[in-house]
């Protein structure tokens, strides 16, 4: 079976400060005027091709019939872009993307409505623009109107709609207009948290009806819980294509967050100094990169380096990790499971803490790197706080692919079931 979408080498070029040939009267005149206004005020003319931006370069992926695919990435990764090439708003400067289907896209609030129309006008022209037939759109007008939740302002002009009624019945008709193809840009952002689920489960209903969906997200959990698989784009190029968890991670772990070095280089450098111990280094790690936005799916290592300046009895390094109220969750030391007082001798050190797949739950967090003398004083003046977030990665378990844990840790607990025969023997049954 060929692919819904194929899209081969495709890349997008803007020119920043180019003009647009002149189409329009007005627009001739707005040219002119500017041109009047450089030359009165002595600007010197730009020339047309400042400078080039590729927003999309050799993008290369395929989408399966029935796939749901998300697409991540940082502002300005080219998401967006991507999304207007194949919904044919714009055409790309090289490569191709082929669909093979109808499309129905929601790239932004109330795409392709037409203010001076009413609701229902706009259902029926959208289900028109589809090449819908009249009987398929009287069958899905009820249910469009009730999943909207609009039915009192059906027959009344859109741009009277306020922003969550526009949205609701934009929302509504692409999903329910039958395409074969659904491409749903950051939209769901812009609901309460009730309709947020309530298009989440809509678009997997449409899923599941082998559709093929393509949707652009910075909600992580909601990636994880439609999406089989996603992309990853950086810079205009692709980064990664596999399995959602896997992606989203990777995405957190290596480029969906800025870099905290500066600021930890920061509060090391502004500590007092100890003639026993000097920090050197914190860094968080996951899949070998540094992140401070991790995913809990897989384990993470916080990796501490520092310099013992002289032989001393009961030197330790700890961590601190605190929710986001500042409610000390737990600590670790680098050497908890010595026996007796240790003796650490002069030298360098790293001390690595690995904190396990599946142990927190998402949210905030604020990490407490310190050191100290067991039972006499601090050897840092004070501690270095690293503040990390973790984006649910995790699992349940497979029954549950979609179930987030509650509390502020998730671990996945050995538990241990028996099974007997509950009914009596026959001799002792009443």
């Amino acid at each position: 079976m060929q692919p819904a979408i194929t899209i081969r080498g495709l890349g997008k070029r803007y020119r920043i400060g180019a003009r647009l040939p002149v189409a329009t009267l007005r627009e001739t005149l707005s040219h002119a005027a500017a041109g009047l206004a450089s030359r009165v005020l002595g600007r010197k003319k730009s020339p047309a091709n400042d400078t080039e931006l590729w927003a999309l370069r050799d993008v290369s992926f395929d989408v399966q019939q029935g796939q749901t695919i998300g697409i991540l990435g940082r502002n300005g990764a080219g998401k967006s872009t991507l999304l207007k090439i194949l919904s044919r708003i714009t055409d790309p400067t090289e490569g191709e993307a082929i669909l093979r289907g109808r499309v129905a896209s929601l790239l932004e609030v109330g795409s392709g409505f037409h203010g001076d129309l009413t609701g229902r006008e706009n259902i029926l022209l959208n289900g028109a623009i589809l090449g819908m037939s009249r009987r398929e759109m009287s069958r899905k007008f009820d249910d469009i109107v009730t999943f909207a939740e609009v039915e009192r302002f059906i027959d009344t002009q859109v741009k009277h709609y306020s922003s969550g009624m526009y949205m609701r019945l934009a929302f509504a008709v692409a999903a329910h207009l039958e395409p074969e193809i659904l491409v749903v840009d950051e939209v769901l952002a812009v609901g309460d948290t009730a309709f947020q689920k309530k298009c989440l489960g809509k678009m997997k209903d449409v899923a599941g009806e082998g559709r093929t969906v393509l949707f652009v997200s910075h909600n992580m959990q909601a990636v994880r819980t439609l999406c089989t698989d996603a992309v990853w784009l950086d810079d205009g190029r692709v980064r990664y294509v596999g399995e959602s968890s896997e992606t989203i991670e990777r995405y957190l772990s290596g480029g969906g967050t800025q870099d905290s070095s500066p600021a930890i280089r920061q509060q090391i450098d502004a500590l007092a100094p100890d003639p026993v111990f000097a920090l050197r280094g914190i860094r968080i790690l996951q899949y070998e990169r540094e992140a401070v936005d991790v995913g809990n799916g897989s384990s993470f290592e916080v990796e501490i380096s520092y310099e013992v300046l002289e032989n001393v009895s009961g030197l330790h390094v700890y961590c601190r990790l605190n929710d986001a109220m500042g409610v000390l969750l737990f600590e670790s030391l680098h050497n908890g499971t010595d026996e007796g007082l240790p003796v650490v001798s002069k030298g360098s050190y790293i001390s690595t803490m690995t904190v396990p797949a599946d142990f927190l739950a998402p949210g905030h967090y604020s990490l407490e790197i310190q050191a100290g003398i067991m039972g006499l004083r601090a050897l840092c003046s004070k501690p270095v706080v690293v503040q990390i977030s973790v984006a649910h990665t995790g699992r349940v378990n497979q029954a549950y692919p979609g179930y987030g844990t509650r509390g502020m840790l998730a671990p996945l607990l050995p538990w241990h079931t028996t099974t007997f025969n509950s009914q009596l023997p026959s001799e002792d049954r009443a």
